[in-house]
């Protein structure tokens, strides 16, 4: 089952940056440490309400999380610990942004955009979550709509847009409605495959 991008980068662009990397010096730890600096810095930006430089920060700071893998296993540097720290790192860079507009909303006043907010960072770290449990039983499951590429691409949207929106509601508001309907969807979409995937499994071993 597709999901709404590819997962990673064509090799043909990342294969030129990561061997620069590499010959840098530049470990796959110090890229995701980055990245994640980077997104905070993107978070604190947000709460000041300064939309658009921190739309194009996420972008920016994320963008590392398609070179961090690639240059793990070009070096050879892959691990189980790096696979596990890629991925909270993942983690507390989406809800740092969104921590952020959860700050902005509450300096205006924007309750609804606060309760969406919350939602949001829910909704998006149960697609991570059912993803993870589901390994840990044995299932292979990287199907999803709203993976994390998608989300990201979604959330430097709408902060880029929202000074420059001039049609029906905000940017951003709407951003966060299409945010928790398809992190929503996608979470319950992995339930299901995690139910089928393991019926199947049950009945082939019965």
């Amino acid at each position: 089952m597709p999901t709404l991008l590819p997962r990673s980068a064509p090799r043909w662009f990342t294969d030129p940056i990561v061997d620069w990397l590499a010959r840098a010096g530049v470990t796959p730890n110090m890229l995701t440490v980055a990245g994640v600096a980077g997104n905070v810095v993107a978070a604190v930006l947000v709460g000041r309400g300064e939309f658009v430089i921190a739309g194009i920060l996420v972008l920016a700071a994320s963008a590392l999380d398609m070179l961090d893998g690639a240059l793990a296993r070009a070096t050879r540097r892959a691990t189980d610990f790096g696979s596990v720290f890629d991925a909270v790192a993942d983690r507390v860079s989406e809800a740092a942004v969104l921590f952020g507009l959860l700050v902005y909303f509450g300096d205006i006043g924007r309750t609804e955009d606060q309760q969406l907010t919350f939602v949001a960072v829910v909704a998006s770290l149960l697609v991570s979550y059912i993803r993870a449990r589901a390994e840990i039983v044995g299932v292979e499951l990287r199907e999803g709509l709203l993976s994390r590429a998608p989300r990201v691409l979604l959330i430097s949207a709408g902060l880029i847009l929202e000074p420059y929106w001039d049609v029906w509601e905000s940017s951003v508001h709407i951003m966060l409605w299409v945010l928790v309907l398809m992190s929503t969807l996608t979470a319950a979409q992995r339930l299901v495959l995690v139910w089928l995937k393991t019926r199947w499994e049950t009945r082939d071993e019965a």
